[in-house]
């Protein structure tokens, strides 16, 4: 499983998804989490990246909405409620963790 934290330099909710993704990645002792800076619109595009901070899991955004825009915007997510968010809950990060663990691909 290729785990990648993107984020802009200076992001103030890269620290929540990073703590809230180190919870989720307990049951994963060996997992590898890999973090870009990114500085540019076409760095953005190119990542794949939905706003800052974005998770890719092998490569795709488990949390990206159809026809999500890439951009270097911040990012908030929803919760249970549908509530702004300003990372992925742990247990909304457990679920494509355990869907790419059991079969190498996120869920969608």
């Amino acid at each position: 499983m290729e785990l990648t934290v993107l984020t802009v330099p200076g992001c103030p909710n890269a620290a929540v998804l990073e703590e809230r993704l180190a919870a989720a990645l307990a049951d994963y002792p060996g997992a590898v989490v890999r973090r870009r800076q990114v500085a540019g619109e076409q760095e953005a595009a190119e990542t794949g990246m939905a706003g800052s901070p974005t998770l890719l899991i092998n490569g795709l955004d488990p949390f990206a909405a159809p026809g999500q825009a890439a951009g270097l915007s911040c990012r908030l997510y929803r919760d249970a409620a549908g509530r702004p968010a300003r990372a992925p809950s742990v247990e909304d990060l457990r679920r494509p963790l355990k869907q790419a663990a059991a079969d190498g691909q996120p869920a969608l």
